[in-house]
């Protein structure tokens, strides 16, 4: 494990709180915050449901809130997102500084399909094929910010680095520069639209599945590929289809279709822009009255936006009708919230997540050398 979180003998029960209705929470967390005051930031993802994210001191991207933690003075971070994110935020925070996970059942699909031991076996292969050596000699590992520490410390070590959507086209210049080849973890499609927006064909890129050996190619693919990607996914994003950007251009002609990068390469393919949380966003922020959205990324993010945007006189509805939303992320309630809060006041820190010091020391390397690249 990369990471640990121990509950701490005379915390209070979480099962005392989740008998609880939901919306009973709010003025207890509410209380709970402003007694803590600055020594506690509340941390808020954009996929976060709204009962929790109308807590948070700052809201934003996976990056943007670990770098905030570690900016800010506050003593305790409550990260309301999910363990890689609350993980990059003990890397990057201050010395003292502790950060807490409300629920620890909040995960990430996609950064649970790169493990360390398989990543590290195909490596090894990688290795014996002469692709690479150890230390990362003709091959730049690249991991994505939904990641686990462990991975990120991989990648640091072998002269690698981390990536977030925003700046994955950068991070893949700076790898090129240093080698001929790229191995970036763990979403396949980020990857693949990443490159392919670069100008490198799909027959240059390969799709390693680490449950086949060489990951399911044959020596002359690998050694052909400029780019390998690992076999992973976003839940979430990859239920958009092709057949969604069709349906929705014609039920609403002249729409905008903007999606998240970690969609399927047939769907960016398809829509009018591409962007990170942030981007997207930003896009909708700046379109003039009148601009219509489907957007292909979390609904609770959607929600949110299409709320704002008909102030503005603009529309946004999701890319798909069904609604797509990180069931993982959603794990964290208010009653979770609640209760992370009120032990911190009994001066009882629950939830903490730790990164191990040697998995730490890569990990923050590989994310430095991703603050020395352009966007």
């Amino acid at each position: 494990m990369s990471s640990t979180a121990v509950l701490p003998a005379g915390a209070c029960p979480l099962e005392n709180y989740l008998t609880q209705p939901d919306h009973t929470m709010d003025a207890r967390i509410a209380a709970a915050r402003e007694a803590l005051g600055k020594t506690t930031l509340i941390l808020g993802h954009h996929y976060q449901r709204d009962e929790v994210i109308r807590f948070a001191g700052i809201t934003g991207d996976s990056y943007k809130l670990a770098k905030a933690g570690a900016e800010s003075a506050a003593d305790f971070i409550v990260f309301c997102g999910v363990h890689f994110m609350a993980e990059s935020a003990d890397v990057l925070g201050r010395e003292g500084q502790q950060v807490i996970l409300p629920d620890l059942n909040a995960g990430c699909s996609m950064a649970d399909m790169a493990e360390i031991g398989q990543v590290e076996e195909a490596w090894r292969q990688l290795v014996r094929l002469g692709l690479t050596d150890d230390a990362g000699a003709g091959m730049t590992p690249m991991t994505y910010m939904n990641s686990t520490a462990a991975i990120k410390a991989f990648c640091g070590e072998r002269g690698g680095l981390v990536c977030t959507s925003s700046n994955a086209k950068g991070a893949f210049a700076w790898g090129f520069a240093r080698s001929p080849k790229v191995f970036f973890l763990p979403d396949q499609h980020l990857g693949r639209n990443t490159a392919f927006r670069m100008g490198i064909p799909l027959e240059e890129m390969a799709v390693w599945d680490p449950f086949q050996i060489l990951g399911g190619n044959t020596p002359e693919r690998l050694r052909k590929a400029r780019v390998i990607l690992w076999k992973g996914h976003c839940s979430v994003h990859q239920r958009f289809l092709p057949e969604h950007v069709d349906h929705v251009r014609a039920q609403y002609p002249g729409i905008h279709v903007v999606v998240h990068p970690e969609c399927r390469w047939e769907v960016c393919r398809k829509a009018d822009s591409i962007g990170s949380t942030e981007q997207i966003l930003k896009t909708i922020r700046e379109a003039p009255t009148g601009t219509k959205f489907a957007v292909g990324t979390e609904i609770h993010l959607v929600n949110r936006a299409a709320k704002l945007a008909a102030q503005q006189g603009k529309m946004v509805i999701t890319l798909d009708d069904s609604g797509c939303l990180c069931t993982t992320m959603f794990r964290i309630s208010p009653k979770h919230l609640c209760w992370a809060l009120e032990n911190l006041l009994e001066g009882q820190v629950v939830h903490r997540i730790q990164v191990s010091v040697e998995v730490k020391r890569w990990a923050r390397v590989a994310l430095e050398r991703m603050l020395e690249i352009q966007a």
